[in-house]
This record gives C-alpha cells, structure tokens and sequence, in this order.
C-alpha cells in the first residue's frame, strides 16, 4: 500500500510593508511522503511572497509537481487558462525552466539548500536568453530554520521590511533574505 500524502494547515498573515501590501490566507497544503519539511516551508514562502493583489489574473495555487513532473510546484492561470505564473522550487534541470518558460507569461525558481551555487554555475549559462525567468536563492541556513516552524496546523505571520522576510510562528521566528540570481522581480 502506498504512503499517502500529510495535509498541513496554514494561516497566514502577510505584511509588505516595502510595497504596502497586507493579506491573509487559509491554504490547505499536501504533503508528499518524499518532500522534506524545508521544501515544504520553501513552497509555501514562494507561495505568499507570490500571491497576486486580486485575482484578477486568476488564482495561485499549488501544483502537483511530485505527483506529475510536468506539473509546476505552484501556478496561476488566468480566466482563460493561459499560464500567467509557474514556479518552481528547489533546483530543475535547465530543460524543465525552458520548458516552462515557453509555456508560462513569468517563471520564478526557488532555490534553496547547499548545493545552489554549483546547480547555478551549471545550470545558468544555459538560461541566460530568457526574458521572462527569474531565479531566487534562499541561503541554506535559513531555510533549515525554516523547516523547524513546520507544523500540521500553523499560524504564520510573514512580514517583509527592508527587503527582510520575517516569519514567525508559535513564539519562534525567522529571517530570511533572498537573493535574486536572474532575472528581477
């Protein structure tokens, strides 16, 4: 019998106080038996830091990427079901990024853990011709630290000052800062 996937509960609280931006969400996340608590904290950072104003262009939402490997980690589609976002986290081969880079109006990768700096060195030269990519690296430490404020049933609040990202849970908290390796915001 195969291992089913663990729900996670999130409640979040998200203030940019950068672009003066506030928003709460209620998200519902699976969780495959193969992903780590780290990739899952990972997800869902990149899930808030990219949760559009309205939806105007349609909702983000997570994707099935563990499940099917053409499937993004989270995605928006617009009302006519043109991709407007896909993203990625941790590190895809550069045919994944090109693939999806073709198929989506923006693309966002996540990178996180110890090994970002060789995937990048291999993997950027072959990107560098897209105009719609943009690639993230969350240092290593933080992400771990991150990991630690995973639970079933979490309460997060999210605050971005000064281009810091503070997360905090349950008396714990987290600061992380993100470098932009391609691309820009």
């Amino acid at each position: 019998m195969a291992i089913k996937a663990t729900i996670y509960k999130a409640s979040v609280q998200f203030s940019d106080l950068d672009r003066n931006a506030y928003s709460d969400h209620s998200l519902t996340i699976a969780r495959h038996p193969s992903e780590t608590d780290e990739r899952l904290m990972i997800r869902l950072l990149a899930f808030v830091l990219n949760a559009p104003a309205n939806n105007d262009l349609g909702l983000l939402e997570f994707g099935k990427d563990m499940w099917d490997p053409d499937e993004p980690c989270l995605i928006q589609t617009d009302l006519t079901g043109l991709t407007e976002h896909w993203i990625d986290v941790g590190q895809p081969d550069e045919k994944r990024v090109l693939r999806a880079c073709g198929r989506a109006k923006r693309v966002s990768v996540y990178s996180f853990g110890t090994t970002t700096a060789s995937w990048w060195a291999k993997t950027g030269p072959k990107l560098t011709r897209t105009t719609n990519l943009t690639v993230w690296q969350v240092p290593a430490e933080q992400s771990e630290q991150l990991a630690t404020l995973a639970e079933r049933g979490m309460k997060l609040q999210v605050t971005i000052q000064d281009g810091v990202i503070y997360v905090e849970a349950g008396g714990k908290s987290v600061e992380v800062t993100i470098t932009c390796l391609f691309g820009g915001p």
